[in-house]
């Protein structure tokens, strides 16, 4: 029963993660400069330089940050332009909610008290 539970054990929890930290290592021993990514932390920069075990990171224009590659997340892919048509409103604002506030009836806020 014992070596039953080592095995799904294995199966379930030590293989799964095994495998989750060779795919991590691969991604980061291919990364080239020009490589768009988002650190651990959630920073998103372009590679610039790769040294041995340090990626130099460009954060913003003419800003460069050096990181170790373990911090690097993920590498992202370029998303595909969507057409205007799939894309409705998108960062529009409603001009009854922008900027003015109806009454709920009486005049008096009814979340101040006045004396």
């Amino acid at each position: 029963m014992i070596a039953l539970m080592v095995v799904v054990f294995y199966f379930l929890l030590i293989r799964p993660q095994r495998k989750r930290q060779q795919e991590q290592a691969r991604m980061q021993n291919s990364l080239a400069p020009g490589t768009s990514i988002m650190t651990t932390t959630g920073l998103f920069a372009t590679v610039v330089a790769i040294d041995a075990d340090d990626v130099i990171l460009e954060i913003a224009p003419g800003v460069e940050t050096r990181w170790v590659k373990a911090a690097i997340g993920r590498v992202l892919t370029p998303v595909d332009d969507v057409e205007d048509d799939d894309v409705k409103n998108v960062g529009t604002v409603d001009d009854n909610v922008a900027g003015t506030v109806e009454p709920h009836g009486d005049d008096q806020d009814s979340t101040t008290k006045k004396s």
